[in-house]
């Protein structure tokens, strides 16, 4: 196996004039970011959860930026593990969808994750929370919103390298972005990809996300890198679209026979997926597609699904 493919924490030479920043496991918040350089400067693709993790990237990348400067940002999508780092390349443009953007000033915020993250006696579901959160600073975070927006796609100028920007959400989250490189055959994911781990579905359709699969299939890439896992390839794309597929038709089978959500997270087999870290997240994918199906579209009870969280998630499939 090359270098380049092992899943260890840092900064990894992909070849061609770009790198991933990696953060085994994968799991609760241990997002990967990138980096795209150019003839004079660079493009990063994501930041990280808090300021200190995303300090100690930049830092592992100060050997390619110190001469060729980081004058683009690009937030794949609204989670904080993606860009509640933006603080630290405020100096850069930052650029996101619009629908990004518009989550990220109107969703889920830093001091809201620390109280949860901090919480106890609130139930199984905050526990959890906590479990997994609670090992990151939220409250070093200062919220830092992109500066441009676009919708669709937005093709950005790297030193002379092309770098295209490609909206598929709403998916994962509303405003989901895929970073291709043409020129180096490589694509950044954000989070429409989880490799070794299980996707989550905070939005859908799951229509949109299959599509956005079937087109990362349809380009000329040989390296793809996820949001959260190992660097894959197309093997890993096609893995996540069976997933997406098979959970899509077991849930519709469940709400067609009258399940509640937790019914059918429990009754869903996962085989070949439970092998897949956080499997229990079938819980927040049942939910959205349930809700898909029945045309719902109010909020969901986050709490209430991440206490079925907690009790799946040391089920034997």
């Amino acid at each position: 196996m090359a270098k380049r493919w092992e899943y260890t924490r840092g900064l990894h030479d992909l070849g061609n004039g770009s790198w991933a920043y990696l953060q085994p496991d994968g799991s609760w918040g241990w997002s990967n970011a990138g980096l795209i350089a150019g003839d004079d400067c660079t493009l990063l693709v994501d930041t990280l959860f808090d300021v200190p993790l995303t300090r100690e990237m930049l830092n592992a990348m100060r050997p390619v930026t110190d001469n060729l400067p980081i004058r683009t940002l690009v937030n794949t999508h609204a989670n904080g593990d993606h860009c509640w780092g933006n603080e630290l390349v405020a100096d850069a443009e930052i650029i996101a969808s619009t629908a990004c953007r518009d989550e990220i000033l109107n969703g889920l915020q830093p001091s809201m994750l620390a109280a949860l993250a901090a919480a106890e006696g609130l139930g199984p579901g905050v526990d959890y929370l906590r479990e997994h959160m609670g090992r990151f600073a939220f409250d070093s975070v200062t919220l830092t919103p992109p500066t441009r927006v676009f919708d669709k796609q937005l093709t950005v100028d790297v030193g002379g390298k092309s770098v295209e920007l490609i909206e598929v959400g709403p998916a994962h989250t509303r405003g989901d972005v895929l970073v291709h490189v043409p020129e180096d055959r490589t694509v950044f994911t954000g989070d429409i990809l989880f490799i070794d781990g299980t996707p989550l579905m905070w939005e859908g359709p799951v229509a949109n996300w299959i599509g956005a699969c079937d087109r990362m299939l349809e380009m000329d890439v040989e390296t793809v890198v996820p949001g959260h896992g190992p660097v894959t390839d197309k093997k890993g794309v096609a893995s996540v679209r069976d997933y997406l597929v098979y959970i899509r038709d077991e849930a519709r089978e469940r709400f067609d026979a009258g399940l509640s959500v937790a019914d059918a997270a429990r009754d869903i087999a996962l085989g070949d997926f439970s092998a897949w870290g956080e499997s229990e997240r079938i819980a927040i994918n049942v939910d959205t597609l349930f809700r898909e199906f029945s045309g719902d579209t109010t909020e969901p009870d986050v709490i209430a699904l991440f206490d079925l969280l907690a009790a799946l998630e040391h089920r034997a499939d």
